[in-house]
């Protein structure tokens, strides 16, 4: 276990359970400290008395923009703390989510964008650049 990981604390919130579980052991297995939430609603709450090193966000939660929604609350706590926002938006709907222009920039407020599922290595690796940062 990497020394500089203890330190990270992980925000993961998303509805699937499965995935939330998953992701959860896998990063702790790696040797992040991390939280989770099941809901944007439930999230808010541990973002009172918690703030993490970086956020893995759903997109669609209980409400059909809740990742976008959190991805802005924590950023108005700490614009310096990254986002990821991962979905499977695109492969049920078609709409691709992107934050490149400085337009979508301005209204979305997601560092990263990742498509579910999402391999293990592609999550590490996107945390490892977004902390670089």
């Amino acid at each position: 276990m990497s020394e500089n990981k203890k330190n990270i604390n992980v925000l993961i919130v998303d509805d699937d359970i499965d995935f939330l579980n998953q992701t959860k052991i896998r990063l702790e297995a790696a040797g992040y400290h991390v939280q989770s939430a099941e809901s944007q609603k439930a999230a808010e709450e541990l973002l009172k008395t918690f703030t993490p090193d970086i956020a893995l966000l759903d997109l669609m939660m209980e409400n059909m923009d809740g990742g976008f929604a959190l991805a802005y609350h924590i950023k108005k706590k700490n614009s310096k703390i990254p986002v990821i926002i991962a979905s499977g938006v695109t492969s049920e709907t078609g709409i691709e989510f992107d934050a490149k222009t400085e337009e979508e920039k301005s209204w979305i407020k997601a560092d990263a964008f990742l498509t579910k599922p999402i391999r293990f290595e592609q999550l590490e690796k996107q945390m490892t650049i977004l902390l670089k940062k």
